[in-house]
């Protein structure tokens, strides 16, 4: 095959390429986009059809007139390039009338300087040659190379903007900033062209638009159109195709569910914490994320809230299934559930005062009653014992009282917490116990800091070790782990349910400390954190509070 063929039919794969192209671009969704990369391709198509017949057709003046109409079709790609690139990034500059008026202008301009060369000869002039092979040259003229500079620099405008929207894509967008590299590829052939014998004198873009074609239409398409659907979309996202196939996936994604690496063209089951995202009931998903991998609620981590939206499009081929976002919602979310809690907590205050008040009143009146019975009878001491006892019930309504405004105190989740030393917080709250009237001890196992508020931490050993101490304990043991902190008592063991004794008001063991542990959760609470009794110790009380992040559902003080 002789050089001139095979260089003529280069150009014409590179025009039928673009060709097709513009048939198939004609299914992108966007109309802006389909309309400039229909433009693009259909204008460099013409363009290397124009550069394969110059070569092949024989008479000069044919091949004068093939060039020149060429070098039109040519300098019309550059505006439907930069209307592409306007269009596919988000922006608006394409459809501006001063931006069009400007290109409009400009363009029939140079039109009118190459349709009038044959009189000034100032763009190009011809001449045959017969190296590298027998052709006909073009000895470019000063408005071409002006053109030339033009129209490089109004490309790369198009291709900057292109760059800057993969950067700020969150997709692995190498591959599709490598295509637009080779789109402009050629400009390093035509140098070799102008300089050397080794190439063909004249302008190879058609080429690299033929590249960029294939690349973003054949190879690339779900990447490509991903970037642009997703433009200004906040999150993780992932793409499914109508068979929930995993189809292109964002750098953010893959934070959140590292499987994805390398799980394109598996189903979403191949990545157990994403199915179960999606197939999870309610507006909101939980996660519990770490470096490794996420996890449904309640299994270590970090929770993070999502909120998932779904929404279905076709491209290229066809339908492209589903384009899924995962929004977070944490800090929404947690306000929420702590407003709920909160809610929840004053609500069980409410029906705890009203309980104990009833009671109190109760109490009270009867005793009241019996006292003048007694007097009447001329029983003093019945009396006194009568309205002894309504007064210990008075002050015990007061304490009582007394603890539920501690608790609306305290019940919100602080948001300033700082370092607290453990052993520090833990002798001054056993200052404040009964403990040395009873005469228990205190041994302090471990020390170190932890980040809470420190009158709420030294609050929540105060009512432990008041209940601990009520409870009979002589010796209380504070030990501080990995996960948190343990506070053991000598006394009773627990009897039935342990989450009875966070109850206000049932019929516990000993009702004097009625509140103490269900403050004692609260203010754990508010940390973040968990309180509960371990029900396999067996030899008195261990009260357990862990740092990790309570279980979902297990929300407000109850009564």
């Amino acid at each position: 095959m002789s050089p001139t063929i095979a260089y003529g039919l280069l150009f014409a794969i590179a025009g039928t390429v673009c060709t097709v192209g513009a048939v198939y671009a004609r299914r992108i969704e966007d109309d802006d986009t389909r309309n400039g990369l229909i433009a693009l391709l259909a204008t460099s198509g013409g363009w290397a059809i124009s550069h394969a017949v110059l070569l092949v057709v024989p008479p000069i003046e044919l091949k004068t007139a093939v060039y020149l109409g060429g070098l039109i079709l040519g300098f019309s790609t550059v505006f439907a390039w930069l209307y592409f690139c306007s269009a596919y990034t988000g922006r608006t500059y394409h459809r501006r009338p001063a931006y069009r008026r400007a290109a409009v202008v400009l363009y029939l301009a140079v039109v009118a300087v190459k349709v009038t060369n044959p009189f000034h000869n100032l763009y190009f002039t011809t001449a045959v040659v017969t190296t590298p092979f027998p052709h006909l040259a073009i000895r470019q003229g000063l408005f071409h190379w002006i053109v030339t500079g033009i129209s490089y620099l109004l490309a790369g405008i198009g291709m900057f903007a292109l760059f800057e929207a993969f950067t700020d894509s969150e997709y692995d967008a190498t591959p599709l900033a490598g295509l637009v590299g080779l789109a402009g590829l050629p400009v390093i052939l035509d140098i070799v062209g102008y300089a050397t014998p080794l190439l063909l004198d004249m302008i190879h873009a058609p080429l690299g638009v033929a590249a960029f074609t294939l690349g973003v239409l054949f190879v690339y398409e779900d990447r490509f159109f991903a970037v642009q659907l997703t433009d200004g979309v906040q999150g993780p996202t992932v793409f499914f195709d109508d068979d929930r196939r995993i189809r292109e996936y964002n750098h953010a994604a893959r934070r959140l569910f590292p499987a994805l690496d390398g799980a394109v063209g598996d189903p979403v089951e191949a990545v157990p914490a994403l199915a179960a995202a999606l197939d999870a009931d309610g507006d909101v998903v939980s996660l519990d994320v770490d470096d490794e991998e996420p996890r449904s609620a309640g299994g270590g981590g970090e929770r993070r809230h999502y909120v998932v939206s779904e929404n279905t499009f076709d491209v290229g081929q066809g339908s492209l299934g589903r384009i899924v976002v995962f929004s977070d919602v944490t800090r929404i979310e947690r306000q929420r559930r702590e407003l709920e809690r909160h809610n929840r907590q004053l609500e069980d205050l409410s029906g705890g005062m009203r309980h104990e008040l009833r009671n109190a009143v109760t109490v009270v009146r009867g005793n009241v009653r019996w006292a003048m019975a007694q007097l009447e009878d001329g029983n003093v001491g019945g009396a006194r014992d009568a309205l002894r006892t309504a007064t210990e019930t008075t002050d015990r309504t007061t304490s009582l009282m007394n603890d539920f405004a501690t608790l609306a105190q305290y019940g919100r989740t602080m948001t300033d917490p700082e370092p607290v030393g453990v052993q520090e917080t833990v002798r001054a709250a056993w200052a404040a116990s009964d403990a040395d009237e009873l005469g228990a001890t205190l041994t302090v196992d471990g020390d170190g800091t932890v980040e809470a508020d420190g009158a709420r931490f030294e609050l929540l050993f105060e009512r432990a070790f008041e209940f601990v101490l009520d409870n009979g304990a002589s010796r209380v043991v504070v030990e501080r782990r990995d996960g948190g902190v343990t506070i053991t008592g000598d006394g009773d063991p627990i009897m039935g349910d342990p989450e009875r004794y966070f109850d206000y008001g049932d019929a516990v063991a000993n009702t004097t400390s009625g509140t103490a542990l269900p403050m004692v959760r609260t203010l754990a609470r508010v940390h973040g954190w968990h309180a509960t009794i371990d029900p396999d110790y067996r030899d008195g009380v261990r009260l357990v509070v862990s740092w990790a992040t309570p279980t979902v559902g297990d929300n407000g003080v109850r009564f």
